[in-house]
């Protein structure tokens, strides 16, 4: 009705239905456009309450209205199954209708009699005072689409089943609604594009087609059959050469088709089916043998392109059963998909060749390595990681070959599915078979172990699988293995802090004139923005992660394009930009749900978030379930960042026991690795857990560990943990003045590296510091409360700047979304507020929520129990439970759920 509402004759329309004029519109539409249901929707015009209304279906044999004067509706559906009788007497009530007329007819267009006119020939002779308009429904668009498979999939539906339902429906409303109906009754937590295949053709639309396919003459129907087996529009010469007729015979059968409305002209000059499933309703229906000669003379026909369409010809010449002639087809379709980036399309054309039992062992040795190097790059399936799998246990395939294939299949694991000691095997499995055979090949599955970010290995063990890359790719002619060696190169140099990072960074292949350089030049840029974020170069981050995204992007590399969508998120999320975040975290997550590894990145932001909303059942689900990998199988920097989020968790809910046991563990892992740049996420959390749990000596080591660690490297981010780590030790060990100038000092870092929540969370441990070390210094000069230019206390400020600090504390939470903390700290700053800045008595605020009725009305809206709310602002329960009676009251809401969408 949308379209309907915007139409220029509906204010004629309604003018007719209040006695002024008369109006006539033809509403015309292929079958299953929504006709009727634009008729319906006419009928509840508030204009019509008051008119005679009329719905009357053609050939349903449904006794004629009376004509008369006043305000009438009539409402025409199917004129082009009207029988001669009915034709007339609609010629007679629009030849001389009465003023306040209003006639809708509808009609399909492709079965009107004659081609143009719904009422036959003649034309009807509409009188001068009859104002006629004609409105063509149009099919849907994809975000039209996209609304309606939300409407009846919810979140469900993924972005690429909609745009497959948008493809094979062609935007047809009736056949939209049956394939949701089929696709709705599924058991799946996720709607994807195999799944809108597997739901097959809609019985209307099948019987439709076929009808009128069967309606056709015998010898007419070869050329709805070509059309059928060819999938797509087809120029006339190309469909009649796929049928096997001649011109003059061929032309005859093409005019009767779409006469018959079996076919339809799609675009100028190219014929086939409005909706591309009625295709397969007719594929299905052709005789075998025929519909074999059919692909053989559609292979031949598009073999005549150019350029070749050859994935086509692979399926053409596949149905045919010319299985040489179609293995050879595909290898030229997943070459040409490879060489320009279609690395999805290569992959799922080669997964179901290799999933054929009869394909040689000769044509396996040759696809299989070309599936999994479109695997490795592209993003992978579950069907790939099989295929590869049952490959190298084929004793058939030559030992480098295997190799080849172990190779891309350990990156794939270890990479995209997650399971790292399955992949480190297979990784080391390709070395020894590939050996000095393949070098090039052997030195990328080193260069691969070399990758630091896994859990397992040591620095030194990867430094010296990379030193025995970098020689073999030294050593042979392979621009591309020296492309895979810098790449690695370049990310290790800039998680290490290595003052050759940008030069190494600098020099990668972008421009390297084989695919290959270019791929590992953009992996390279990716990992290399991932590790300079770790390392608190955020500014760097950006700027290569936007280069390696763009290249990604250009050349197809899907899986690299996903990493650096992950890194953005992390950018986001220490930058403040939370506006949007959580949503889009969960998108991400939603999107590479078949991949933990890449939706890691998206589990870890969207826990914070939940956790300073306050919301810290969801902040673990999200951390530790709902498809979050496992700490083993999660890079390091990582894992230890969801660890330190952990182990806060923990602190929280007064659970130091708990907080110190997780703290050791991760912090065992960091050292073992040894790249102490990424404990920073980690550290400060973990210090005060271990000092809170009784060990202060341990807290003490470990902080000193962590400042040995960091000697003589770039690492902004872990320098100012390193103040935040000493700040928190000092603070549980009752050294206050100190801990709140170490306090100061980690925020000054922090706001120089602008992570305001950081910022915010140090600043208010110095105004805590200071403010429950005591009063003011007696003396202090006036300028020493004024703080410095960061914004926290200097070395001699006292408690009104303190309170101060704490007020921008509370503002900076508060903006950025940070509930629990914004509580946390308008807690002690009430308490501490000096008497003259208090109001005696309470607000009156009437209907109106007080701003802590709106803290807890927030919670408890996003699930929180009393008891939990209690702890996040530091109430009583009781006084929890009043507060959140009275939000109930003054809204009105009829359950905590919708507080927030009815609180004022």
């Amino acid at each position: 009705m949308a379209a309907v509402r915007r139409s220029p004759w509906l204010t004629p329309l309604r003018l007719a239905l209040g006695g002024n004029g008369s109006v006539l519109v033809l509403v015309e539409g292929s079958a299953g456009l929504g006709k009727t249901r634009a008729l319906h929707g006419l009928s509840g015009l508030p204009e019509a309450a008051e008119a005679r209304r009329t719905l009357w279906r053609c050939g349903a044999a449904q006794e004629r209205p009376e004509p008369g004067g006043g305000p009438a509706l009539l409402l025409v559906d199917d004129a082009h199954r009207a029988t001669p009788q009915e034709r007339e007497w609609l010629r007679e009530v629009l030849e001389r209708p009465w003023e306040g007329l209003a006639a809708v007819v509808a009609y399909r267009p492709e079965e009107l009699g004659t081609a143009g006119l719904p009422l036959g020939a003649p034309a009807v002779s509409y009188p001068p005072g009859l104002a006629v308009f004609r409105h063509r429904l149009r099919a849907w668009g994809v975000d039209r689409v996209r609304r309606a498979a939300s409407e009846v999939l919810g979140e469900q539906a993924t972005h690429e089943a909609v745009t497959r339902l948008h493809a094979c429906s062609g935007g047809v409303p009736q056949v939209v609604a049956d394939l949701l109906g089929a696709l709705a009754a599924g058991t799946g937590s996720r709607c994807t594009a195999a799944d809108v295949d597997a739901a097959g053709v809609p019985v209307r639309l099948a019987e439709l087609v076929l009808s009128r396919t069967g309606a056709l003459a015998a010898a007419d129907r070869p050329v709805v059959w070509a059309a059928a087996v060819l999938g797509e529009p087809a120029g006339r010469d190309e469909l009649l050469s796929v049928a096997g007729m001649d011109g003059p015979r061929g032309r005859a059968a093409l005019l009767a088709a779409l006469a018959g409305a079996a076919l339809s002209e799609v675009s100028q000059g190219r014929y086939g089916f409005c909706v591309p499933l009625a295709a397969t309703a007719v594929r299905e229906r052709v005789p075998g043998p025929v519909r074999e000669e059919l692909h053989g003379r559609a292979a031949r026909v598009l073999a005549r392109r150019r350029p070749v369409p050859w994935a086509e010809v692979a399926r053409h010449r596949g149905a045919a059963g010319r299985r040489k002639s179609w293995l050879k087809a595909v290898e030229k379709a997943a070459l040409a998909a490879v060489e320009a980036g279609h690395h999805q399309e290569a992959i799922g054309l080669l997964e179901r060749t290799l999933a054929v039992p009869e394909v040689p062992a000769r044509y396996r040795a040759r696809l299989a390595p070309l599936l999994a190097r479109s695997a490795v790059i592209g993003l992978r399936s579950d069907q790939t990681v099989e295929v590869l799998t049952q490959a190298v246990r084929d004793p058939g395939l030559p030992v480098d070959v295997r190799g080849q294939l172990r190779l891309d299949l350990g990156l794939m694991l270890a990479n995209q599915v997650g399971d790292l000691a399955a992949g480190m095997r297979e990784l080391e499995a390709a070395v020894e078979e590939l050996g000095e055979v393949r070098p090039a090949l052997t030195s990328r599955a080193m260069v691969a172990l070399a990758m630091p970010e896994w859990p397992t290995g040591t620095l030194a063990g990867h430094r010296e699988w990379l030193r025995r890359a970098a020689g073999l790719a030294r050593a042979g002619d392979s621009e591309v293995a020296r492309a895979a060696v810098a790449a690695n190169h370049a990310s290790l140099a800039v998680a290490c802090g290595d003052p050759q990072a940008r030069e190494l960074v600098a020099a990668l292949p972008v421009d390297g004139p084989p695919a290959g350089c270019r791929e590992h030049a953009a992996r390279g840029l990716c990992n290399a923005a991932d590790a300079a974020l770790w390392r608190g170069s955020y500014r760097w981050s950006e700027e290569l992660m936007s280069a390696g995204l763009d290249l990604a992007t250009r050349i197809g590399a899907s899986y690299t394009e996903q990493t650096a969508q992950g890194t953005r998120l992390l950018l986001d999320w220490w930058a403040g930009r939370w506006d949007g975040l959580g949503e889009r975290c969960e998108r991400f997550v939603a999107d590479t749900a078949d991949m933990p590894v890449v939706a890691a990145d998206a589990h870890l932001v969207r826990g914070m978030l939940a956790f300073v909303q306050g919301d810290w059942t969801q902040a673990v689900h999200w951390l530790t379930a709902l498809g979050a990998p496992a700490p083993e199988c999660t890079r390091m920097p990582l894992a230890a960042a969801t660890a330190g989020t952990l182990v806060r968790l923990a602190l929280v809910r007064d659970d130091p026991a708990a907080a110190a046991e997780q703290a050791r563990a991760a912090w065992t892992a960091v050292a073992e690795k040894g790249i102490w740049a990424w404990a920073a996420e980690l550290a400060p959390w973990a210090v005060e857990a271990v000092a809170r749990a009784g060990d202060a000596a341990a807290a003490r080591r470990m902080t000193a560990e962590f400042v040995r660690g960091l000697a003589g490297q770039d690492a902004p981010s872990a320098r100012a943990a390193v103040a935040w780590s000493r700040a928190a030790l000092e603070e549980c060990e009752g050294r206050r003045p100190a801990a709140a100038g170490s306090y100061r000092q980690a925020a000054a870092a922090y706001r120089e590296l602008a992570r305001p929540y950081a910022w915010a969370l140090t600043t208010e441990g110095a105004a805590r510091c200071s403010l429950l070390d005591g009063a003011e210094p007696s003396g202090a000069p006036a300028e020493a409360t004024r703080g410095g230019a960061d914004g926290t206390a200097d070395e001699d400020g006292g408690q009104a700047h303190a309170v101060e600090s704490l007020r921008r504390c509370v503002e900076q939470y508060t903006e950025l979304g940070a509930v629990y903390d914004a509580a946390r700290a308008r807690t002690l700053l009430r308490s501490h507020q000096p008497p003259e800045v208090r109001r005696p008595g309470r607000p009156a605020f009437d209907d109106r929520l007080s701003p802590r009725e709106r803290e807890v009305a927030e919670l408890a809206a996003r699930g929180l129990m009393n008891r939990e709310i209690a702890v996040v602002l530091h109430l009583s329960p009781r006084t929890v439970e009043q507060h959140v009676a009275r939000a109930l009251r003054k809204t009105g809401a009829l359950s905590r759920r919708d507080l927030l969408r009815t609180s004022p």
